[in-house]
């Protein structure tokens, strides 16, 4: 067992992480926007915790408390939910396509900035960031927590009355409105929370990768977090967490796969680098064979069903 977690420790927490950008991507599809903000607000949260641990927090990598990770988790969150407010009061006048191509563009504001300014390390990013544990597992301490949080959360937001009208909004905005339920107000509200949550996963990212750069928030990156959404099920979270555990693993077992041999060299180059293509390709087949995703919220249903 232990030979395992040190082998595959930096996968698991991957994935657990993987899962709860799949909510910060669900979160504003549950008032039906679909925003690709997420990878931005992510960046965000990663560059604010490295800055924060390499030039105001000045400890050492072995030495790092794990009270000033919860910090910069806190500030990092603080910060994308604001920058999510100002970016979504605008933003979310718009819908479906013209959404998501302005939340890119959002993306691509942010890459641009964080390449060009000598705070965030321009193109090369920030490196050595310190790391409060040494064996990557023990990063679960903080990761599988904020996911079991989130998700119970959800699970009571999609219960209570403002849960209740993100859904109202999703499904018909126009009687939303006329029920006497601001659009605008929940609209923005799902997609600050969505850019909370992405804040403070990034903050944990920087110091579990150890350094961070431009590339962690892109537009392919976006299409990845899409995945995890639209595959794993768009209509409860327990989808986004299911795709998000999965599709993060996905790039590692294709590589096993082509490194095993025995694959022709094209087939073994595709599964290393076709990561992006296969990714859409599972988007266009599960847009239309499975519209709702893997799991739907009535699936449980079915099941109690079929038991009796």
């Amino acid at each position: 067992m232990t030979d395992f977690f040190s082998t595959y420790g930096s996968l698991i927490v991957s994935m657990v992480l993987g899962a709860l950008l799949g909510l910060s991507l669900y979160l504003p599809l549950m008032t039906g926007q679909l925003s690709l903000a997420s990878p931005g607000f992510y960046a965000l949260g990663g560059y604010i915790a490295a800055i924060l641990s390499t030039k105001v927090f000045t400890f050492s990598s072995s030495s790092f408390p794990i009270y000033i990770l919860l910090l910069e988790m806190v500030i990092a969150g603080l910060a994308a939910g604001l920058l999510g407010v100002a970016v979504g009061i605008p933003a979310l006048r718009l819908r479906g396509i013209y959404l998501a191509i302005a939340t890119i563009a959002f993306v691509e504001v942010l890459r641009v900035f964080s390449l060009n300014l000598d705070i965030t390390g321009g193109a090369v990013g920030i490196f050595g960031i310190p790391q409060p544990f040494q064996n990557p597992i023990e990063y679960l301490w903080i990761a599988l927590p904020l996911l079991i949080i989130t998700m119970v959360l959800l699970y009571r937001l999609e219960r209570i009355r403002v849960g209740r009208a993100f859904t109202a909004i999703r499904e018909d905005e126009l009687a939303a409105g006329a029920m006497g339920i601001d659009p605008t107000y929940y609209k923005v509200l799902a997609f600050s929370l969505g850019a909370v949550l992405a804040g403070v996963i990034g903050a944990i990212s920087a110091h579990f990768l150890n350094t961070w750069n431009a590339r962690q928030g892109t537009f392919d990156a976006s299409i990845i977090y899409l995945t995890f959404v639209l595959i794993g099920g768009s209509r409860t979270f327990l989808g986004s967490v299911l795709g998000g555990m999965v599709f993060t693993a996905l790039p590692e077992i294709l590589r096993n796969l082509a490194d095993t041999g025995g694959l022709p060299n094209w087939l073994a180059q595709f599964l290393r680098d076709g990561r992006l293509i296969i990714f859409g390709l599972l988007i266009v087949i599960g847009t239309i064979f499975f519209p709702q995703g893997l799991v739907t919220p009535d699936i449980f249903k079915r099941r109690r069903k079929i038991d009796k």
